[in-house]
């Protein structure tokens, strides 16, 4: 469990070269984001300066986290590597597979018998290849990363898109896909394109009801789900020392909702009260040596318009509360202007439920916070009008809280105490009355919002705000109440006026916990035996994938043309197709079956080219697959937005889809779609998406002559015999081509290739 102080040490070590070196290379000052990628670039000492969104460059990360969903198809697929023990540190975190239903106890004893298969597999496969492995109830992946394996100026990947939250100690934590993670954990260099850079310079000081979910709630709204894209995002100033580290966090982690590769901050107090507080006096130290290395020279702070290809500023002191949503965490609105926008747009003002937890607000201070305004209704008297739950982020969180009386204070208001797991925030909620499918409102403090996300429901509105907040609204049961100016009345129909939330940001007699839930794998793993029943619903080895035939592909058929949104959640849900995670067939079974056709504008409704008739997604493509005729699906902006989840993308590949062309895709999703050999295309004309018609035939005329920076070119035939060619242009380097023509990068891997 303990952090690996002799690699810290050495990432310090080399760093001061390696930025020295990269500094005069570049020839100006240095951000910190360019410190930390020019210390890890896989050849090691830079010899040449990278373009910003241009270049793909290999990196060697410290380390590797995998939460149970994605870490069951990374691990099958790692096992084809070929290897004896992963090359770098990793974990594998149990905390998706747990449902919030009745509370901690039931619940966590219910997914151990549910999921029994899949946590031995788990812990076999981590106990054989040297991997560290957190049991469930153990606590939600990130802030357990945060609480003994981040570390300021590392770099590390991990199968979630919220891995990000390790920016919060100063790490550039990024999330992938369970391929690239293969990569890494087999010893080979991992790929990214050199990232442009956001600086967000933050002035002031947060006061009052606000507090550092506010920030990235405002930045959401400013960049959108899409402006971050190709992006780290560098925040500093005043305003980010003020905070604390597990506040940055918060904002690093709904990073992932703007897109942006990862978030960081530069190494302060903040980190190193955190960093002490939680065991690990050692890195300070050698932190400390360091320093200057593990923050942005003080030129580009000082004129940051000059270094960073964006700037945002925002003044702590004059942030409002913020309230985001509905079905989209950028839609952003001050908790002053929720009354007029609730009312102009028809959204339910009762809310129904407030949740706190989620690795994004799940901290020693969001609890403490939210319990302060807890406390204050208990004891004038005032009863909460919506249901209320929270999820302690750790064992060692819930632990501590339990000690220090915040959980019999959310008690004495009848919370439910759920699992230290994800729960709620990624559709592992199984809400009584959601399947009524009635118009109504939450409150969370989670990252994502999007449609039918945290109970299945999609006339639920879900919005995203602080602990603080999710607390004063929940009590108050209206989504436009506002603490700020607004009053309560208790049972003595006195009008009662919250006062602003107090937390401490550590807990003053330290953390404690009697079993944090980790267990260390095998010193020698040859002897150790994988746990798989071949009769599993839940479990299936992997067979590669086929390799390409070297041929145009021609005479495929349109299987979808989604419009609008098309989530990673539409491609292939969470909720309850987790369960089938490792499963690759069976779970190859909620295909796209959440995005929208745009012909007749229903979801899981397409032609089947074959019949004429409509069906489900997946039943089609099997037939097209039966059948041996490839195809294409057709999408719009931002294609593949949200979770890291690779499954998005080997569902398709796996039932025959070849190809995914779009207006523009997520990054990660991107990575993902090229992992698994299919190709990842954009048009070059956005118009020419509207020329897609719901009979077509597709022939790639010169896919023979695929090549870097080279467009494709498209044929759709339609049905009345009349074609439109389209250009579609790719990012493929040669490595990622040789991806594609081996099948898989997994492929070229096992075959020692890579």
């Amino acid at each position: 469990m303990a952090f690996d102080i002799e690699m810290i040490r050495q990432v310090y070590a080399n760093m001061t070269a390696r930025v020295d070196k990269a500094r005069e290379i570049v020839g100006r000052p240095l951000t910190l984001t360019e410190k930390i990628l020019y210390n890890h670039l896989w050849e090691g000492m830079p010899s040449q300066s990278f373009s910003r969104g241009k270049d793909y460059v290999d990196f060697a990360p410290d380390r590797v986290a995998c939460q149970d969903a994605t870490a069951q198809m990374a691990l099958l697929q790692f096992m084809h590597a070929g290897k004896n023990k992963v090359a770098v540190p990793t974990t594998v975190h149990c905390d998706h597979l747990i449902q919030a239903k009745v509370g901690a106890e039931t619940d966590l004893a219910v997914a151990n018998t549910q999921s029994k298969e899949v946590f031995d597999f788990l812990s076999s496969v981590s106990n054989k290849y040297g991997i560290g492995f957190w049991k469930p109830g153990s606590g939600i992946i990130h802030q357990i990363v945060l609480e003994n394996y981040a570390f300021p100026g590392g770099m590390m990947i991990g199968t979630d898109s919220h891995t990000v939250n390790a920016g919060g100690l100063g790490m550039l934590a990024i999330g992938v896909g369970g391929a690239d993670a293969v990569d890494v954990m087999s010893g080979m260099a991992w790929e990214l394109k050199f990232p442009k850079l956001i600086g967000v310079k933050l002035t002031g000081k947060l006061n009052g009801w606000t507090a550092p979910k506010d920030v990235i709630l405002k930045v959401a709204d400013i960049l959108t789900v899409k402006g971050g894209t190709g992006a780290i995002v560098e925040y500093f100033g005043e305003g980010a020392t003020s905070m604390s580290c597990t506040g940055k966090g918060t904002i690093c982690n709904m990073g992932a909702e703007i897109g942006a590769t990862t978030s960081t901050f530069g190494y302060d107090d903040s980190m190193r009260r955190y960093l002490a507080s939680t065991g690990r006096q050692d890195v300070v130290d050698a932190a400390d040596k360091v320093a200057a290395y593990l923050t942005a020279d003080p030129e580009v702070y000082a004129n940051p318009e000059q270094y960073f290809d964006q700037l945002i500023e925002i003044n702590l002191s004059e942030l409002e509360p913020h309230i985001n949503g509905p079905f989209t965490p950028d839609r952003g609105t001050p908790v002053s202007k929720m009354k007029a926008e609730a009312e102009a747009n028809g959204w339910p003002l009762k809310v129904e439920w407030g949740l706190i937890g989620s690795c994004t607000n799940s901290s020693y201070e969001d609890m403490s916070r939210a319990a302060s305004i807890v406390e204050q209704a208990v004891a004038h008297g005032i009863t909460p009008k919506a249901e209320f739950g929270i999820n302690p982020g750790s064992e060692q969180i819930r632990y501590t809280i339990e000690r220090d009386g915040i959980i019999a204070t959310f008690e004495k208001m009848g919370t439910k105490v759920f699992t230290n797991a994800c729960g709620p925030c990624i559709g592992q909620w199984d809400r009584a009355g959601a399947d009524k499918g009635e118009k109504n409102t939450i409150v969370h403090s989670f990252n994502r919002n999007f449609s039918k996300r945290a109970d299945g429901n999609p006339n639920t509105h879900a919005f995203v705000t602080s602990p603080e907040m999710v607390a004063a609204l929940a009590i108050s049961g209206r989504l436009d109440f506002n603490p700020i100016t607004d009053t309560l009345i208790n049972d003595q129909g006195q009008e009662v006026k919250l006062h602003a939330p107090k937390g401490d940001e550590l807990p003053t007699k330290g953390f404690d916990v009697e079993d944090p839930g980790f267990q260390a794998p095998a010193e020698d793993g040859s002897g150790v035996q994988v746990l798989v029943a071949p009769t599993s619903e839940r479990l299936q080895l992997l067979a590669p994938f086929e390799p390409w035939d070297k041929q145009n592909i021609s005479g495929a058929k349109l299987l979808i043309k989604a419009f609008g949104k098309c989530t990673t959640d539409h491609i292939s849900m969470a909720g309850p197709w987790l369960r089938f995670r490792g499963h690759l067939d069976n779970i190859s079974n909620n295909m796209l079956i959440g995005a929208e056709n745009a012909f007749n504008g229903k979801a899981n409704s397409v032609k089947n080219q074959l019949t004429g008739d409509y069906d489900a997604v997946p039943a089609v493509q099997r037939a097209y697959k039966a059948a041996g005729i490839p195809s294409i699906v057709v999408g719009d902006h931002n294609y593949g937005e949200g979770s890291s989840r690779e499954h998005a993308a080997m569902e398709p590949r796996f039932l025959g889809v070849k190809a995914v062309l779009v207006k523009s895709f997520a990054r990660i999703h991107e990575t993902n779609l090229k992992k698994q050999g299919m190709l990842a295309l954009t048009f070059a004309h956005e118009a020419d998406y509207d020329k897609i018609q719901e009979d077509d035939v597709i022939n790639f005329l010169d896919l023979t002559e695929f090549a870097p920076g080279k467009p494709l070119t498209l044929e759709f035939v339609h049905a009345d015999g009349s074609k439109d060619v389209v250009m579609a242009n790719h990012s493929y380097n040669d490595s990622q081509i040789g991806w594609f023509v081996a099948g898989s990068a997994l492929n070229l891997i096992a075959a020692g290739k890579a």
